[in-house]
């Protein structure tokens, strides 16, 4: 399984975004230089996550800051809001099966079945795990390299 890095580059975001927002100006300049991403895409991940309300962005002289409590913020909301097909693109059966071969024809009825427990379980996964988690490790990590 593979999760979009659209999703991994959102939660980066948020990190910096939580940790400096509130003192300094957060901009998708200095987003881009953290990622190491080009602004454009930045801002198109800023964009979704303000859509979604995750994020608040000023308007002029730029600025983003969180818009509700990291422990509201799941793994889950972040993804979906940056790739809404990212569950899909995950957890998919190939799309061009034989239609003249039995198991070919059958493949993605059969496999729907399993997907759709994993999906489920995946996604219920992903809702438990939350930024204020993902900053606790963040934490944690700063604090061991010391």
């Amino acid at each position: 399984m593979h999760i979009s890095n659209k999703c991994s580059i959102a939660v980066h975001c948020l990190i910096l975004i939580n940790e400096y927002g509130e003192e300094n100006k957060v901009t998708s300049e200095l987003l881009a230089l953290s990622t190491g991403c080009n602004p454009v895409t930045i801002r198109n991940i800023i964009s979704a996550m303000k859509k979604d309300g995750i994020i608040d962005v000023k308007f002029g002289t730029g600025g983003a800051t969180l818009a509700v409590p990291i422990q509201d913020v799941s793994l889950y909301r972040i993804c979906v809001a940056v790739d809404p097909k990212a569950i899909d693109k995950m957890i998919s059966v190939h799309p061009a099966p034989s239609p003249f071969c039995p198991v070919g024809k059958n493949i993605g009825d059969v496999l729907d079945r399993t997907y759709n427990t994993l999906k489920e379980n995946l996604i219920s996964s992903m809702k438990s795990i939350t930024m204020e988690k993902i900053v606790n490790d963040y934490h944690a990590i700063l604090d061991s390299d010391k």
